[in-house]
Formats: C-alpha cells, sequence, structure tokens
C-alpha cells in the first residue's frame, strides 16, 4: 500500500460534494486502517478571536492575529480543534508528523495561539476528514482526487484561497483546463 501521509488531496472539479468541493486536505494518517486529514483551504467564517473567547474567555489574542480564519477541517467531530503548526514541543496532546509539522488537539495551545508563545506557523481547523480503510485509494482510483507532495509553503504561507489553485499548478496543470469529468486513459 502506497500512504498518502504528508501529501495534499487536490479535489477534482467533478468532487461536487460540499466539504470536499475545490477543496485542499492534508493527509496526517493513512494506513490499512484507513486515512484522517485536514481540509485546509475552506472557512467558517469565524475568527481566531471568536473561536479562543469561546475556549478561554480571559485569554489575550494579539491585534495582528485576531482576525486569523478558523478553517473547516471536514465533515467528523466538527466540535473539535485540530491545530496543524510547525514543530514545537510542549502541548498536551501533539502528534508530531514530520520533521517540521505538528498537529495538536489539546485545548493549551488554543490560549497560546493568540499571543507569543504560538507556534511560528499555523492552521486551526474545526473537524477532520476520515476515510476508512481502503475508501481514499478506491477515490483516488476513481479520479476524486489528485495528489501533491505538501510542504510547509503550500500549508502555512500561500492565502487560503489561493491554496488549491497553487496545488494544481504545482501538479502542472492548467487549472482553466482541468475538466469536471475524469476518465482512464
Amino acid at each position: 500500500m502506497q500512504s498518502f501521509e504528508h501529501h495534499l488531496l487536490v479535489a477534482m472539479p467533478s468532487l461536487d460534494d460540499p466539504y470536499f468541493a475545490r477543496s485542499l486536505t492534508y493527509i496526517c494518517e493513512h494506513n490499512d486502517k484507513g486515512a484522517m486529514g485536514l481540509v485546509i483551504n475552506q472557512p467558517i467564517g469565524m475568527s481566531l478571536q471568536e473561536l479562543i473567547n469561546q475556549a478561554d474567555k480571559d485569554a489575550i489574542v494579539l491585534e495582528e492575529k485576531a482576525d486569523e480564519i478558523v478553517l473547516a477541517g471536514g465533515p467528523v467531530s466538527q466540535d473539535r480543534g485540530f491545530i496543524l503548526h510547525t514543530t514545537q514541543p510542549g502541548w498536551s496532546s501533539s502528534l508530531q508528523l514530520t520533521s517540521e509539522i505538528m498537529i495538536t488537539t489539546s485545548k493549551d495551545i488554543l490560549s497560546a495561539l493568540g499571543n507569543e508563545q504560538a507556534p511560528a506557523k499555523s492552521l486551526v481547523t474545526l473537524g477532520y476528514a476520515g476515510w476508512s480503510a481502503g475508501q481514499l485509494e478506491e477515490e483516488v482510483q476513481n479520479n476524486s482526487w489528485l495528489i501533491v507532495e505538501a510542504d510547509e509553503e503550500l500549508l502555512f504561507d500561500v492565502p487560503i484561497h489561493k491554496k488549491w489553485e497553487e496545488a494544481v499548478r504545482r501538479l502542472g496543470i492548467d487549472v482553466w483546463q482541468l475538466g469536471p469529468d475524469a476518465g482512464h486513459a
């Protein structure tokens, strides 16, 4: 089995599921039991300030971080927060995904995200995307997704509204020539 960990799933135009249309999903875990990922380009209409205020009314959020966008990470457990961030140890519940990237689900990081104790780069999502054993491989086989290797720039530096197009461009494809129908050659 080929693992898609640390890769991005680029939704094909034919994928019209409301959670995944024109989405870019970072695969955190992929093994013979299934896969877990975070959609990294679908805003939910909530700022970091609003999210932190819900979790901790006394937390102070720096002005330059208050308007950071919270993302819809996927349709599963939408009440749970997942913070994808550059490596920074010390949080209660973190998993190192690569030497540069971690995911943290504990509340202790949330208060720090709004101040100088935050990781250098981060994305905050509510919910995640999950696939049962063999489901993701089948979706890739059916041309629902293109796959591109992930990197810090695409994850954290490309503006949210440009991530999908940039991922397609990195595959060497002109986004305007990407048709809604998929086929097998």
